[in-house]
Order: structure tokens, then sequence, then C-alpha cells
């Protein structure tokens, strides 16, 4: 028997939880969001906060509004599971990031005091290995001080959290410029096993460049994410402006060669400083 949906002047959010318990309920809901878990669930999360990024690379906020939407349902997926599992639902949820960002924010909610961005920083760091600490007291002490970087996070973010946590205790490159150098002697190094032929050995030092290439974002206080986004978006642009000019000469790009594009991309660069 067909259900109508929860009305439309419940409030958005309460309307919101109570779509996903019925799409979650065990008789009359929807087969595949009863039968999704945690994992499955996990990759869907990850993909949405990306489609985010790229709403917000395009600037269309029309569907950046969507986008977001798609987010807070994956948040109400997870936390209506919990909730199944008798662990905390979305109030929780709730609650517990506005304890957080209070906790966090001493400067604004109580009395500290930071002389600089800089000083604050150091303290949002500062709390967090607080709470770092208050969640392993107990239990077994953790056997590096890496084991809570995820696993699952890009792998260049994940390399910049690495070598941050690495620094933290003093691990770190005194400034960019031993970062360069360190970054001179990986590409030499990848240079070597490209000469040599050995892909296996060339895979190895292509992640160690990109290692180091993280390294660098992270001393420049650059998110490499972020800059690789925009680098992409750059190249989009410029190969379309290839491909107009070749089609306004009858052509495509395979019928044409890489001197004739490499100097259409010199003019589209051109362009973009105009």
């Amino acid at each position: 028997m067909t259900r109508p949906a929860p009305p439309a002047d419940q409030r958005p959010i309460d309307r919101l939880i109570a779509i996903m318990a019925r799409l979650r309920d065990r008789q009359d809901g929807c087969p595949w969001d009863v039968e999704q878990t945690f994992a499955t669930i996990a990759p869907y999360t990850v993909e949405e906060a990306y489609e985010v990024a790229d709403a917000i690379e395009r600037n269309d906020l029309a569907d950046l509004k969507d986008e977001l939407g798609d987010l807070l349902f994956q948040v109400i997926f997870h936390s209506r599971m919990a909730e199944e599992q008798g662990a905390f639902d979305f109030d929780a949820v709730v609650a517990a990031i506005n304890d957080k960002m209070v906790r966090r924010h001493p400067h604004v909610f109580a009395d500290e005091n930071y002389a600089s961005l800089a000083e604050q920083k150091q303290g949002w760091e500062q709390l967090k290995a607080a709470e770092r600490a208050e969640k392993t007291a107990g239990k077994a002490a953790p056997q590096s001080l890496l084991d809570d970087v995820p696993v699952g996070l890009p792998a260049l973010t994940r390399a910049v959290k690495l070598s941050k946590r690495a620094a933290g205790v003093g691990f770190v490159w005194p400034s960019a410029k031993e970062v360069l150098d360190k970054l001179d002697e990986e590409v030499a190094e990848l240079k070597a096993e490209i000469a040599a032929g050995d892909v296996e050995k060339a895979r190895l030092e292509m992640g160690d460049v990109l290692f180091v290439v993280a390294n660098l974002a992270r001393t420049l206080d650059v998110d490499p994410e972020d800059a690789l986004r925009a680098t992409n978006a750059k190249f989009g642009r410029r190969f379309r402006y290839i491909e107009a000019r070749l089609a306004e000469r009858g052509k495509t790009p395979e019928q044409s060669d890489l001197a004739e594009m490499d100097g259409l991309w010199d003019a589209a660069k051109a362009a973009e400083r105009e």
C-alpha cells in the first residue's frame, strides 16, 4: 500500500529526517535504501562532497544549493543507520558539532585572545591534539602519531596531513628552499628510473615526487587539491579554446598535429592575459 510522503508543511530538516526513516522502513521502504550500510554509502558521501567542490569551482550557486542538499542527505542517511543500531541520531550529530565549534573557538565564545592568525591556527591544532588525547584516554596507546589520519582521504590531502602531523613534532624541512631541493633530488631519481626503463621503480619515485610536492604545498599553506582543481579547470578552458579554433578551420584535434595545437595553446594563454 502506497503511503503519502511526510507533509510539506513540516520544518524542512524534520521532513528530510522523516523521508529517510520512510526510505529505510523494512516493510514499506525502498529496497535499495534498506540494504545499504555505512560501507556501501561511504563512496556516495565522498562523491557528493566532490560535487559540492565542483559547483563552487564553477561558481554555480544554483547547483551548489542542490549539491549541498545531496551532501546533507548523506549525513541524514548515516545518522539514520546509526540510530537503527542504537548508536546515535541526527540530533546527536548536530549537538556534537555545536559543542566542537564552541570548544575550538575560545576567542569567540570565551576569553581567549590570539595575537595573530598564525597563533589562532596554532591554538586550533593544540585543541585538536587535546581532543585526540581525550578520545584515546583509557584505550591502548596508539602505535603511531599517524594512526588516526584517515586512509580514505584523497592521496594528496592525506600526504599533507601526514607531513603536518610529523612536522608537529619537529620532523620537517625548515623552509620551502629545503623542500624544493628535496624535490629536485626526487625528480632526478625519477628521471634515472625512467631512463633505465624500470616502470615499477618509476612508479614509486613518482609517488616520492608527489609526496614532496604535498610537503611543499603544506609549507606554502596551499591546499594541493584546490590548486590542482584550478589547474584542471585552466587546462579545460585552454583545450576547449584549441578545439574551437580548430573547428573554425574545419578540423578536429585528431586532424591536427602537436605543433599546431601547441601554437593554439600559446594563443589561449595570451587570450587569458588580455
